[in-house]
């Protein structure tokens, strides 16, 4: 099968890529207990009026803690449940959250089934209304849909944190170089991309201990929870220690676009060691170059209170 090659013109590609205006259907494809971010990105999609989401796909995840790609996205299941379970007004998991990719892609044409493919398939046919498609860890999954089908590119928005800015000496983090197949795929199939980076842009969607336990801890199940997962993943006794919650970036982008600041540049092509190359006559993507990280914070509070 091979990779598909662009298909929609650029004029269409480009209204594709200008914000919505109004209230937008998503799914969420996330790698829940990677570490902490994940947690506050759902919190916010799932409170914000503005968006309306439809599921919520477990990504896999490979580091110190998981065994492999299947384990962690199996522990990111487990993960998101725990977060429906603390929140008071949120969909039951059964039906709701879908297992993803189990392995990543052998190479850019060989998609991974998955319930989550396979439901993010059905899902973009089902009404005319474009599907935002909102992934912040590997994006194997939404790689593999677009393999399965690709006729789907015209029916969604894929909104991806991965990779750094163009200009970076290095595409290299940990979204993207898990599995350079699937980022391949999302830059080169001509679906509607838009790219939240991580250097110089997520990166700066900082929080602290103290803050978070002035914010959340006590507040409430569900804001308690947040806390405490960012307190127990090291925060709690190191001085001035400050932690990205990169995720909400790419959730903001969708629910306020103006919260995460953006231009429309060339898709970038992915080398084997992991640079940018770059080719101005290739499809047009949208990038994000900066955050307003308090009035971000500020809407995922309001979220919060909105389920918790």
């Amino acid at each position: 099968m091979p990779v598909p090659t662009p298909s929609l013109p650029d004029s269409t590609l480009v209204d594709r890529l200008e914000p919505a205006a109004d209230t937008v259907r998503m799914v969420l494809d996330t790698d829940a207990y990677n570490e902490i971010d994940d947690q506050f990105a759902v919190v916010y999609a799932l409170g914000e009026p503005t968006l309306e989401v439809e599921a919520l796909y477990a990504a896999p995840f490979d580091n110190d803690r998981s065994s492999g790609p299947a384990d962690g996205m199996r522990k990111s299941v487990a993960e998101l449940e725990r977060l429906l379970e603390r929140a008071s007004t949120a969909p039951a998991p059964d039906g709701f959250v879908f297992e993803g990719s189990e392995s990543y892609l052998s190479g850019s044409d060989e998609p991974v089934e998955s319930p989550a493919a396979r439901d993010l398939v059905e899902r973009a046919r089902e009404h005319e209304d474009l599907l935002y498609v909102v992934a912040i860890g590997c994006p194997v999954t939404v790689a593999s849909a677009l393999l399965l089908e690709p006729s789907i590119r015209e029916e969604i928005v894929v909104v991806w944190l991965g990779g750094h800015p163009h200009e970076w000496h290095t595409a290299a983090e940990f979204n993207l170089s898990q599995d350079l197949h699937a980022a391949r795929v999302l830059f080169g199939s001509g679906v509607p991309l838009v790219q939240i980076p991580c250097k110089n842009v997520a990166e700066h969607v900082k929080t602290t201990v103290p803050e978070l336990s002035a914010r959340l801890e006590g507040h409430s199940s569900l804001g308690t929870y947040l806390y405490e997962t960012v307190a127990d993943y090291g925060g709690a006794d190191r001085p001035w220690w400050g932690k990205e919650v990169w995720d909400l970036a790419a959730v903001a982008w969708v629910a306020d676009p103006s919260l995460v600041p953006s231009h429309l540049t060339a898709s970038p092509v992915l080398t084997d060691d992991q640079t940018w190359s770059r080719d101005p006559t290739r499809h047009p993507i949208r990038v994000a170059r900066d955050v307003d990280r308090d009035g971000i914070f500020r809407a995922f509070q309001a979220a919060l209170d909105e389920i918790a």
